[in-house]
């Protein structure tokens, strides 16, 4: 195994590390929905957010051209292995807050990153601050194939990052069904904090009002975890990935395909030695930073209300179901759905067009089926616009077209798949900026409606948490 190198004692205590934009994983889930999420605080959409990635200009060449491109893109974006020292969780706590407008909030929502949350904070008026962050660093002669020789390199890079960072535990995921090539390129590495960090504690005493309620979101998934020690843990596979822990076995069907479009040989993978059984997946929140927030609100006189979500659509299915009733008790007709996915939304262009959201976690046929069977359940919409987001590579799990043309199909007149989108799917990925462009050409519904109360959007969600994988406490 090589060595760690020894870290310059201070480095990230005195605010030497890198900065925040550049340690945050490019199109992670959190930094996007963060961005998302300040910029309609602000009254701004999404049309700076993602440019055309060089991926998608290799959407008819063969595939290994295709995968040797995604893992130089993806290595040109992660740290460097020595930059893992020089990681600074405190710096980019701060640079997440810093996002946000500056003044008073009638409250906050924290915690694991779903598209949901952030739209559900956008209805309250209120920021949404992640309890962890994704960082890629580059894993020089990686394989897709390899999860042990993945743990062994990554159990370097986290011992760096730890050393300046004593206060965070590292997730390593090492996941080719969701990461494809860049598995290979890159390890993945999600930092979540065990304790409250101080950026944070600032933020919400100075911009939070006295008494206003304190929303957090996790993600109670579980997955096999590999407990390390000193703070690391490892996980082969993810729930994001849409197959199950079994499929991440040697003798699975499903995994030796995974590996053949990834670049890999499923007669090498080595599966890293699970010794403590399940544990919480990588969006899952630390037990650490849930008890610093509730004390923290204990002391300061806030409520504190957990919104537990054992599957992702629960809460996409009841946060469109509050947007409905909140658009019509602002006398809109609440009968326009956007279906979002991955990293295509825009908050701010569906409160400015009136739209009811439901998000998708990702283009999984799981996913997609959780929506058409929400959609079968409510009272039926006059429109459905569509915004399948390509994840760039080819998987079992995958939901095909003609399945998101069915969703879309449940629109009264209007029933919609946005071609940019759907031309390259599931190959070629489309920008943030695409689902800006596209709810731009809705209509008008203006005047927006008032910040949705806190109360009435715990109460909606502890209505709609009925045998739906969503406990509210």
């Amino acid at each position: 195994m090589e060595r760690a190198q020894p870290v310059r004692g201070g480095l990230t205590a005195d605010g030497a590390g890198l900065a925040g934009d550049r340690v945050v994983a490019v199109g992670s889930p959190g930094r996007v929905l963060v961005a998302a999420a300040a910029r309609a605080l602000r009254g701004e959409d999404c049309a700076d957010l993602g440019t055309p990635t060089v991926l998608s200009r290799f959407t008819a060449v063969p595939e290994p051209v295709r995968r040797a491109a995604a893992a130089r893109a993806a290595g040109r974006t992660a740290l460097t292995a020595e930059q893992t020292a020089e990681v600074d969780a405190a710096r980019v706590a701060r640079w997440i807050v810093e996002q946000y407008p500056r003044r008073r909030y009638p409250g906050v929502v924290l915690g694991s990153p779903h598209g949901a949350a952030a739209h559900l904070a956008v209805a309250l008026g209120v920021p949404w601050l992640p309890a962890a962050f994704e960082t890629t660093v580059r894993w020089h002669r990686g394989a897709v194939d390899r999860p042990a020789a993945a743990l062994e390199h990554g159990a370097v890079l986290a011992a760096r990052l730890l050393a300046g960072n004593p206060d965070v535990h590292v997730r390593q995921v090492h996941c080719p069904a969701s990461r494809g090539a860049q598995a290979g390129a890159t390890v993945s590495l999600a930092v979540r904090w065990q304790c409250l960090p101080a950026a944070y504690a600032r933020f919400l005493a100075e911009r939070v009002s006295a008494g206003a309620p304190v929303l957090l979101v996790r993600d109670a998934r579980t997955w096999p975890v590999h407990d390390v020690g000193r703070g690391h843990s490892f996980q082969a596979g993810s729930p994001g990935s849409g197959l199950e822990p079994v499929d991440f076995h040697p003798d699975s069907p499903a995994l030796r395909q995974v590996l053949r479009c990834a670049g890999g040989d499923g007669a090498r993978w080595e599966p890293a030695e699970v010794t403590t059984g399940q544990g919480y997946a990588e969006h899952g929140v630390e037990a650490g930073f849930e008890l610093a927030v509730g004390q923290w609100a204990g002391r300061r006189g806030h409520r504190l209300h957990r919104v537990l979500v054992d599957r992702p659509e629960a809460l996409s299915a009841a946060v469109a179901d509050l947007y409905r009733a909140w658009l019509r008790r602002a006398g809109k007709t609440g009968d326009r759905l956007v279906v979002e996915c991955g990293r295509l939304l825009d908050p701010w262009q569906v409160v400015r067009a009136g739209l009811v959201p439901y998000w998708c976690e990702n283009a999984t046929r799981r996913s997609v089926d959780a929506v058409e069977w929400w959609l079968a359940g409510s009272e039926a919409f006059s429109s459905v616009d569509v915004l399948p987001e390509s994840p760039g590579l080819r998987s079992p799990a995958l939901a095909g077209l003609p399945q998101w043309l069915a969703v879309a199909a449940f629109g009264r007149r209007r029933r919609a798949v946005d071609r940019t989108a759907a031309r390259g799917y599931p190959m070629a990925a489309v920008p943030t900026r695409r689902a800006t462009e596209v709810l731009r050409a809705q209509p008008y519904d203006l005047p927006v409606p008032p910040h949705l109360p806190a109360a009435t959007a715990v109460q909606a969600l502890r209505d709609g948490a009925g045998g739906q994988g969503l406990l509210v406490c």
